[in-house]
C-alpha cells in the first residue's frame, strides 16, 4: 500500500500526545472538543475480584488513533470529501508546488551566485537591508578601465576597452534596476502567497483533519455502542450520549470544512494576482533586454566607426554560429522588430535606397571563403539563395550590416546572412 510512512509516525506521534493528555483528566469529562480525543469509558462494568485485565471492557478507546492507522492500512472507513472540495485540495497543493518551483528559478536567473543568494536570504530573515551589490556588467566596466588606465588610453586597444567599460557600465546598471524591479513586482507577491496565505491554507486544513477523524470516532464508538445495545440491556444511556457527541462532532466537522472551502477557493483570486505579477515581470524584462540592445547597438556603432582604420579588410560578425537559426526568415526582418535595429537600407550611402548588385566589385584584399550552414531561401534579389555544405565566396563592404556579408557562387552574387556560415581561414 502507498502511503508515507514518515508522515504516518509523525501524525500518530501527535495523536499519542493527544491521548496522554487526556489520560491525566477524569475520564467521564471528555468530549470531542479541540486538541482532545474523544475517550469515554463505560461505569457499568467493574473489572472483576480476580483483578484480570481481560474482564474490563471500554467502549470508547482512543478511537481517533485507532481510526487514523486502521484508515492508514485501509481497515477502516472515513468520512470522505466531496468531489469538488477535493479538486480544490488538488489546485491548491499545485498551486503552492508551482509557485515555490518558479519562486526559486527566478530567484536563479536574478541572482546565479547560491552564495550571494543565501547572504540575501539572512538579511531578510533579520530584517536588515541588503547591502548594495556591484554587478558583474560593473565590475567587468571597472577592471576594463583600469586595464585602459595602465595599458594606455590613447592606444587603439585602450580606447576600445575605455568605450566598452562604459558600455558594460550601461548594462550592469540597467540589470541592477531590472533586478529590483522584478524582485519587488514579482518575487515579493509570490513569496507573500507561500508565507501567508499558504500557511493559513494549511492550518485550516490540519483543523479539518482533526475534526474529521474526531468525527469518525464518534461514528465508530455509535456503531459499537449499538453493537453493545443489541447484545444485553447495559449502558442504554451510553447510544445517546453517542448520538449527542455524534451531532456536535458533525457540526464541528461541517464548520471547518466551510472555511476550509472558502480559503482554497480563494486561490483563484491568487492567480488573478500572480498573472498581473508576471505581466509586469515580462513588461520590466522586455524594458531591460531592449536597453541592453540600444547600448549594444551603439557600442558597435563607435566600433565600426573605427574598425576600418585600424583592421582595412577584416570582417565584423560571427565565424561561427552555436546554433541554427529558427528559421529561414531573413535576419533583416527579425532586427526590424528590436527598437532602433539597423537595416542595409539605414546604412547605406545617402541617394541610395538599396544595394546595387551590378555595381559591387570585390576588393582587392579581403575575400575569404566560407561554407553554407543550412540552406537559405533569398528574401529579394538583392540576396543570394544558399545550399547546406556548398562554398562561397565573402567579403564585406564599407558601411555594411555587419550581420550580412556579399556572397558570390560562380556568377551569381548578392547579400548572405553571417549566421548561415562558416568563415574558413
Amino acid at each position: 500500500m502507498d502511503f508515507n510512512m514518515k508522515k504516518l509516525a509523525s501524525d500518530a506521534g501527535i495523536f499519542f500526545t493527544r491521548a496522554v493528555q487526556k489520560a491525566q483528566c477524569p475520564v467521564e469529562d471528555l468530549r470531542p472538543r479541540e486538541g482532545l480525543l474523544l475517550c469515554v469509558r463505560s461505569p457499568a462494568v467493574d473489572p472483576s475480584p480476580s483483578g484480570d485485565a481481560s474482564s474490563l471492557e471500554f467502549i470508547g478507546q482512543p478511537l481517533s488513533i485507532q481510526k487514523f492507522t486502521e484508515e492508514k492500512f485501509g481497515q477502516a472507513e472515513k468520512t470522505e470529501l466531496d468531489a469538488q472540495f477535493e479538486n480544490l485540495l488538488a489546485r491548491a497543493d499545485s498551486t503552492k508546488n508551482w509557485t515555490e518551483k518558479i519562486l526559486r528559478q527566478t530567484e536563479v536567473l536574478l541572482q546565479p551566485n547560491p552564495s550571494a543568494r543565501v547572504e540575501e536570504f539572512l538579511y531578510e530573515k533579520l530584517d536588515r537591508k541588503v547591502p548594495s551589490r556591484v554587478t558583474n556588467g560593473e565590475l567587468l566596466a571597472q577592471y576594463m578601465a583600469e586595464a585602459a588606465s595602465e595599458l594606455g588610453p590613447t592606444t587603439p586597444y585602450g580606447k576600445t576597452l575605455i568605450k566598452v567599460a562604459e558600455a558594460e557600465k550601461r548594462l550592469g546598471a540597467a540589470e541592477r534596476d531590472f533586478i529590483h524591479t522584478a524582485s519587488i513586482g514579482f518575487l515579493t507577491p509570490l513569496r507573500t502567497f507561500l508565507e501567508g496565505d499558504w500557511k493559513t491554507i494549511s492550518k485550516e486544513r490540519r483543523l479539518l483533519h482533526n475534526r474529521r477523524l474526531d468525527l469518525d470516532a464518534c461514528k465508530a464508538r455509535l456503531k459499537k455502542a449499538k453493537a453493545a445495545e443489541a447484545k444485553a440491556t447495559l449502558w442504554n444511556d451510553e447510544v445517546d450520549k453517542a448520538e449527542q457527541e455524534l451531532r456536535v462532532a458533525q457540526t464541528e466537522f461541517d464548520r471547518q470544512a466551510e472555511v476550509t472551502r472558502l480559503l482554497l477557493e480563494g486561490i483563484s483570486s491568487t492567480h488573478v494576482n500572480h498573472l498581473r505579477c508576471l505581466h509586469e515581470f515580462v513588461e520590466s524584462q522586455t524594458t531591460y533586454y531592449a536597453q541592453c540592445y540600444r547600448h549594444m547597438l551603439d557600442l558597435q556603432k563607435q566600433l565600426g566607426s573605427s574598425q576600418g582604420a585600424i583592421f582595412p579588410g577584416t570582417f565584423v560578425g560571427t565565424t561561427e554560429p552555436t546554433s541554427p537559426p529558427l528559421s529561414s526568415t531573413s535576419p533583416t526582418t527579425a532586427a526590424a522588430t528590436m527598437p532602433g535595429g539597423p537595416s542595409v537600407a539605414s546604412l547605406a550611402p545617402p541617394g541610395e535606397a538599396a544595394l546595387r548588385l551590378e555595381e559591387v566589385a570585390p576588393p582587392a584584399s579581403g575575400t575569404r571563403k566560407a561554407r553554407v550552414l543550412y540552406d537559405y531561401e533569398a528574401a529579394d534579389s538583392s540576396e543570394l539563395a544558399l545550399l547546406a555544405d556548398e562554398l562561397i565566396t565573402v567579403y564585406s563592404l564599407p558601411g555594411m550590416d555587419p550581420d550580412w556579408l556579399i556572397g558570390e557562387r560562380g556568377n551569381k552574387k548578392g547579400k548572405v546572412p553571417v549566421t548561415y556560415l562558416e568563415l574558413l581561414s
